[in-house]
């Protein structure tokens, strides 16, 4: 049993949380929060938390969570606070409490090695590993070197171990399955697997710490062949909830990508050069579909870019494109059937043939009502994606028919103090609500600037007004900032000009790793940082490393976005005004985000400048400032470089 009993008692001055942690000081909004949660968890209800940066929101869900001895699922927005609280928060709560409940941590099988697809493409033995024919550059082979050495002594098969591999190494998609190549139980070395292993210890935790993608793979049951993990949770509490209503949309509806193509024909090559090679059609359907597959690529631009697949569909160059990948798809289809039987991979590639047409078809239905049919491309591939305009309905039913508690958390939930919009993407018109001020005290530490005269945000001299905006500012605040922007063009139109304008070291996003760029970022203390959406948020820099953040303009989506057009088409048909409804409240969640990067710590100091006149002379920027920390607010540069120079003092 636990030694502790209630949540007052836990957070009390002289509970076990003062004595297991250093410093620890009881907060009455967290104290608050964690009363709520646990009342939610005994009655089985829904609850939606706005907790300000410095709530300690993530012990406030934790201690209740623990206290109850149900089965909980913590899902999270990002790798970084899944192993966060993994590693170091339940840990300490478990440890503080007494508590004798197993945790564990499931990420998705992309994280996990896979030891047969290690040995098939890259066999010890040289002449399987020839006939494989996996092509590799050098840098791809030298990471291969080290996959290998810590294949060989790893205990959880967790790819993240290797930190000194590149998240994005190519190396990885080979040593690595994914739903449609995965073997599943008819698999050599399913006895051993990473990944079998991780979601049985999964089964067995009592809290368990999950991110969203994983969480709705399972929930809309895209992950076949294994258990399921979410029915059995008493208690789901999502933190960085924010994010929920975008992946849920996601994951309600259906995709078909390039990359699934190439590596359908990829392993049926190797199907070929390896124990088929009696079938030589096999290896002339397969290189078809590579060749088709790579064209259809090729007729989108080479920047990555997001548009409405029905209009492109009409056009007659794009319907020839795709209609040859699905004739050398049924072509390869064909050829499978007859190869049935021979092998467990040949197998596994004649069911991933058949559920890529049947995608296929999806992808062609331009009248199916309610859904968005739209695409999107990376520099090597393009994803089709048929997506639903609302998931309220039918994550509302998951809900209602769940029997557990559900709790959604975020510094970022509200929207001018209501909870309307995220509530009603959800469809949890019924959820329980509570908002949570910051204990940091703003107006001390913090001033928000909007700066005068500056150029619309098309003007042709925006970037160059932009950077001497900056410039002043880097200078008082010796470089220790961030500038946040909502496009790649105007980031490297800035970027541009700096070089030459600055001494201090400039760090852009794209130039290294994101782990890496913040790493340069604190060990540089006089650098400035240049970057786009991924850093708007889930950035956590304290102190006085960073005195100043920078925002280009006000974070609205952009009007081509396919996703955007199609609900915003939908929002008018209802006589709604879909810029109320969908852009301006995205927009205030995605700017609470940024602004969210300066104060991180009760010590923190600094100056946020909004270089967006919008928020001050259009009548919606009120609603921008009302969901803003109460800083205090000026519009005199000369101002915010006096604030900044009196933190350097």
């Amino acid at each position: 049993m636990n030694k502790t009993k209630s949540v007052s008692q836990a957070f009390s001055s002289t509970g076990p949380l003062a004595k297991a942690i250093n410093g620890f000081n009881p907060r009455q909004a967290q104290l608050d929060m964690s009363l709520e949660v646990e009342q939610v968890i005994a009655d089985k209800e829904t609850l939606l938390v706005e907790a300000g940066t410095g709530t300690g929101k993530t012990f406030a869900y934790l201690v209740p969570a623990f206290l109850s001895e149900q089965k909980t699922i913590v899902s999270t927005g990002t790798k970084t606070l899944q192993e966060q609280l993994f590693h170091k928060d339940l840990p300490l709560v478990k440890k503080a409490l007494g508590s004798k409940l197993k945790i564990a941590l499931l990420k998705g099988r992309s994280n996990y090695l896979c030891t047969y697809r290690l040995e098939e493409n890259f066999s010890s033995q040289p002449h399987k590993r020839r006939q494989a024919g996996v092509q590799l550059d050098a840098a791809a082979l030298a990471d291969l070197v080290k996959v290998r050495q810590w294949s060989s002594h790893t205990q959880s098969g967790d790819l993240g171990e290797l930190t000194d591999v590149a998240e994005d190494s190519a190396i990885f998609a080979q040593v690595t399955s994914t739903t449609d190549n995965c073997l599943g139980r008819q698999c050599p070395d399913y006895e051993t697997c990473y990944l079998v292993k991780a979601r049985e210890r999964a089964i067995e935790a009592d809290v368990l710490v999950v991110n969203h993608h994983l969480f709705f793979a399972d929930l809309a049951l895209k992950d076949t062949g294994f258990g399921e993990l979410i029915p059995s949770a008493q208690t789901i509490i999502f933190d960085e909830a924010h994010q929920i209503p975008d992946i849920a949309t996601e994951y309600f509806g259906q995709s078909f990508s390039s990359r699934q193509l190439l590596d359908l024909a990829s392993d049926c090559m190797q199907q070929y050069r390896t124990e088929l090679t009696d079938v030589k059609q096999l290896s002339k359907a397969a290189e078809k579909l590579q060749r088709s597959a790579a064209d259809f690529r090729l007729l989108f631009g080479q920047n990555p870019e997001r548009g409405d697949w029905r209009q492109r569909l009409r056009m007659t160059t794009f319907k020839q494109g795709f209609n040859h990948v699905v004739d050398d798809l049924k072509f390869l289809y064909e050829v499978l059937k007859l190869c049935v039987s021979r092998t467990e991979t040949i197998d596994n590639c004649f069911e991933r043939a058949t559920q890529l047409l049947n995608l296929c078809d999806l992808m062609q239905q331009v009248d199916k009502p309610g859904t968005s049919l739209w695409y999107e491309t990376t520099r090597r591939h393009i994803t089709l994606h048929l997506t639903p305009l609302s998931v309220a309905d039918k994550f509302s039913e998951v809900v209602s028919k769940s029997d557990s508690a559900w709790v959604f958390t975020s510094a970022t939930l509200a929207v001018d103090g209501q909870f309307e919009h995220f509530s009603k993407q959800l469809g949890l018109a019924n959820a329980k609500s509570m908002l949570l001020d910051s204990p940091f005290d703003y107006a001390d530490q913090s001033l928000l600037l909007v700066p005068r005269y500056l150029p619309d945000a098309q003007a042709h001299n925006r970037a160059q007004a932009l950077v001497d905006i900056a410039m002043p500012l880097i200078e008082a605040s010796e470089g220790r900032c961030f500038m946040l922007f909502t496009s790649y063009r105007m980031l490297n139109q800035v970027a541009q000009i700096l070089t030459e304008a600055i001494e201090n070291p400039l760090l852009v996003q794209g130039q290294m790793a994101k782990r890496v760029l913040l790493d340069h970022f604190i060990d540089q203390p006089d650098s400035v940082l240049l970057a786009t959406a991924s850093f708007w948020e889930g950035v956590d820099v304290r102190g006085n490393n960073l005195t100043c953040v920078i925002i280009d303009k006000l974070p609205f989506a952009s009007p081509d976005d396919p996703l955007l057009q199609a609900k915003s088409a939908d929002v008018k048909s209802q006589g709604k005004d879909p810029f109320a409804q969908i852009q301006l409240p995205q927009a205030v969640i995605a700017l609470k985000q940024g602004v969210g990067r300066l104060i991180r710590d009760i010590d923190d100091r600094g100056v946020m400048a909004i270089c967006d006149a919008r928020l001050v002379n259009r009548h919606y920027g009120q609603v921008f400032l009302n969901s803003l920390p109460d800083m205090q607010r000026t519009r005199e540069l000369k101002r915010a470089i006096t604030f900044l120079e009196a933190i350097n003092r």
